[in-house]
């Protein structure tokens, strides 16, 4: 008797068919390039120059941003969390998924209704005898009914219906997890790019006001007959030029701005308090470096696309179950009586229960392709996980060899300076003893003005592909405070 009830459990407890999902394996890789890995890069004189150390498998901090040292930063990236509407429609995706995932799972539970029925009804008694047990053609009826049915997860149906929708949900944590990595980042680098804008304003700035100041020495000198006409023309040009190049870097900086006011959540209108110098930024020495086996667990994207091959696994598991019988369950239970005075009365009661079993017999293939799409979606959501673990493994392989190129760059750039400083020197001081002509002037702060342009620029790329790295690496959602991003 038992093990006849335990093999009748054992039968409406089901068994889930289609496959099981088995979480990827890591890749076969140890690091990002071929070869053995730089541990650090070049360093240079001057700002922004030390060397930066790669620290293999070291861990990244939940709050990065802070090793910029900047508290506007800081602060800015506190305000785009709270206000920033990217994330707050990612937690209600999330909220979403989660109820659909709950309903799903009421379909393991009978399914209870109430009914209630009153009617009035008049007998053709000259077609019918009466119905009522007086023998009055006129009759009242009043019904009340509990109606009960069970579909039994036999073959597993539900399970894999509910486990697609943890998954798809799942798939949507991350998301939002890559929603707030990207927003912190896009924070970070967009104060970097508006440090690097005001640098380079500063420098042309600057290199405006030496030819303004050159332009008034060569007309007073040609207003002493010492310079030709076509000298001042040529400073007047070049004061043209140099003030041509500044338009365009201030149209950057206000749409720089804007982006930034926009990534705190605000109207174009208003403003954000912070403004950003390369002057009140430090650069990261020590950089973590995680393993590629550690990377596929940090990176959202990668994380997001297991899940959707989970959830395309458990898709197989339901198309199976849809050609396989279905065993339904009814029962209900009521009264009927003539008012509601012998609603109870003995002979007012009535229940039925009921067993089916629907199985499909012929259906034009349609269920075979649908379980054979079902494997193909699996395929292809196989494929994309395999192409996002790719991607994620060269976004950090590019970032490293941004970050070496970049020290290479600023190291040639302070050299580039520091040489055109010099020339620009020595040709003033031969201008003034009349041994050169004005031409190899304009060309020496010509190549000095390029100079400066490119230090700036290359001191905010440091700056910004360390941002990168740390973005690329997964930002460090793993270790925030849980409240900083509520996934409500």
């Amino acid at each position: 008797m038992r093990k006849a009830s335990f093999a009748v459990s054992l039968v409406l407890a089901g068994c889930a068919v289609g496959p099981d999902f088995k979480q990827p394996a890591p890749p076969n890789v140890t690091g990002y390039m071929p070869g053995a890995a730089p541990t650090r890069t070049v360093s240079t004189p001057g700002e922004f120059g030390e060397a930066q150390r790669f620290v293999q498998a070291a861990d990244i901090p939940g709050q990065w941003w802070t090793l910029f040292h900047s508290q506007p930063l800081n602060d800015l990236i506190e305000q785009a969390i709270k206000a920033n509407p990217s994330l707050t429609a990612a937690q209600a995706a999330l909220r979403q998924a989660r109820e659909n995932t709950a309903a799903q799972k009421g379909s393991y539970y009978p399914q209870v209704s109430g009914e209630f029925s009153a009617s009035r009804n008049l007998t053709p008694i000259a077609a019918l005898s009466p119905a009522s047990a007086s023998g009055n053609p006129y009759y009242s009826l009043i019904t009340p009914q509990l109606n009960v049915s069970f579909v039994p997860d036999v073959f597993g149906a539900n399970r894999r219906a509910v486990e697609s929708l943890e998954a798809q949900a799942e798939n949507l944590r991350y998301q939002l997890e890559a929603t707030y990595v990207t927003l912190t980042a896009n924070v970070v680098t967009g104060a970097l790019q508006e440090a690097s804008l005001r640098g380079q304003i500063a420098a042309q700035e600057e290199t405006i006001k030496a030819e303004s100041d050159l332009l008034v020495i060569l007309r007073k000198q040609y207003d002493l007959g010492q310079v030709s006409m076509a000298d001042v023309a040529a400073q007047e040009a070049a004061l043209a030029q140099a003030r041509l190049v500044l338009p365009p870097l201030q149209k950057q900086l206000a749409q720089q701005r804007d982006a930034l006011i926009a990534l705190a959540g605000r109207f174009p209108s208003e403003d954000v308090a912070a403004r950003f110098q390369l002057a009140d930024l430090k650069l990261p020495a020590d950089l973590p470096v995680s393993l590629p086996s550690k990377l596929v667990e940090q990176r959202p994207d990668v994380r997001a696309a297991e899940e959707t091959m989970h959830s395309a696994s458990a898709q197989i598991g339901m198309a199976v179950a849809a050609r396989l019988p279905q065993i339904t369950l009814s029962a209900n239970v009521g009264n009927s009586a003539a008012a509601l005075s012998n609603m109870f009365m003995p002979g007012t009661n009535f229940w039925t229960v009921m067993g089916a079993v629907t199985a499909p017999i012929f259906t034009g293939g349609t269920l075979l392709h649908k379980q054979r799409a079902a494997e193909a979606g699996f395929d292809l959501a196989a494929a994309q996980y395999k192409s996002t673990v790719i991607a994620a493994l060269q976004n950090v392989a590019d970032t490293l060899h941004a970050l070496q190129s970049d020290a290479d760059g600023l190291t040639a750039a302070v050299a580039s300076e520091q040489a055109a400083a010099q020339s620009l020197a020595i040709v003033r001081k031969q201008l003034e003893l009349g041994q050169v002509a004005y031409l190899a002037l304009l060309n020496a702060e010509q190549a000095y003005q390029q100079a400066k342009l490119a230090l700036v620029q290359a001191q905010a790329a440091r700056l910004t592909d360390t941002a990168g790295l740390f973005q690329a690496l997964g930002g460090g959602w793993w270790n925030r405070p849980p409240e900083v991003v509520a996934e409500k």
